[in-house]
């Protein structure tokens, strides 16, 4: 089917974006990332006053190599793209490095105070994804594999030889939960923050029928040209099974107040299809357990800092003693 864009906004603007009336709510609250009105939005916003952790963005020279620890913000090369870093917290600590995972449409800088918060009691490095943040723009369509070579390039640049542990909003948890079964010798835990299901194409086809009308209809259009590469970071994403990482400690949070419920007529099938697809992700480990931040909605380490702090911990802690 040929999809016409939308006559407003870009994609994730429309994902992004405050809205003032029922339809624009409807049409914002997507499956990708649902930073609107009664969705966490106005908690959302007040992540752009937040200290980005200080240091301001640098190249690094020709004299500072892999094993030069990054302090601040800072660009590495990967791949031959340039990859915005952020890293804090002890550099000489032992243990896992925590590798934080924003969602679509986000960059590092949203996660600032959860990185900040972590970093007190542990190392832990963020990044924008290309074509998201600071970061050089995809020069094409993106695959998961071409995501995920430039995850290792920056895991190898931050951790060195040491374990990862990856902990990922919406759409970043969806890509480290695709990472990690073929990445078990780098990645010993994850932490999935309402993390996008791995279905969530034939979920969204499924729940809203092609025979749908209205906000309903131009939800499911617009959601749909977003998997099939029509976003900022032109990251084509397929429905696919859920593989074993072995049992590494896994972590799944699902949010607690419904927000896809907003969707006239068909928001419920959204909101069960997104319970299942939190479910699903179980099967990552032999060690995952699921819980439900009952207070959150789409955002869960804003709308509730210290669960995020404290299952991340959790995980990092456990993925230490396994070493």
């Amino acid at each position: 089917m040929r999809l016409t864009p939308a006559p407003t906004l870009s994609l994730e603007d429309l994902m992004l974006r405050k809205t003032r009336t029922s339809v624009a709510a409807a049409l914002c609250c997507t499956v990708l990332g649902a930073g609107v009105t009664g969705c966490g939005a106005d908690k959302l916003d007040k992540l752009d006053d937040w200290d980005p952790l200080a240091s301001a963005t640098r190249t690094p020279t020709a004299t500072q190599t892999a094993a030069t620890p990054i302090s601040g913000t800072e660009k590495i090369t990967v791949a031959g793209r340039s990859v915005n870093v952020s890293c804090s917290g002890d550099p000489g600590k032992d243990g896992p490095v925590i590798i934080l995972m924003h969602g679509a449409g986000d960059g590092l800088d949203k996660l600032a105070a959860l990185q900040k918060t972590l970093s007190e009691r542990n190392r832990v490095c963020s990044y924008d994804r290309l074509g998201s943040g600071a970061s050089d723009q995809p020069e094409g369509p993106q695959d998961l594999a071409g995501t995920g070579e430039i995850l290792t390039g920056v895991i190898g640049r931050v951790a060195g030889d040491r374990p990862a542990v990856l902990a990922g909003h919406s759409l970043g948890g969806l890509i480290a939960a695709r990472y990690a079964p073929d990445h078990q010798d780098r990645v010993k835990g994850l932490v999935l923050m309402d993390a996008t299901p791995s279905t969530m194409l034939d979920d969204i086809k499924k729940a809203i029928p092609e025979s749908a009308t209205g906000p309903a209809a131009e939800l499911r259009a617009q959601n749909l040209a977003v998997f099939q590469g029509q976003n900022p970071e032109k990251l084509v994403i397929p429905d696919g099974k859920v593989r074993s990482a072995g049992d590494i400690p896994v972590e799944v949070i699902r949010h607690g107040q419904p927000y896809l419920a907003a969707v006239p007529k068909y928001g419920p099938r959204l909101e069960k299809a997104w319970a299942e697809g939190q479910r699903k992700w179980l099967a990552l480990s032999s060690a995952a357990k699921l819980g439900t931040a009952k207070d959150s909605g789409h955002y869960i380490y804003v709308d509730q800092p210290d669960l995020a702090v404290q299952a991340i911990e959790r995980v990092t802690e456990q993925a230490a003693r396994r070493r």
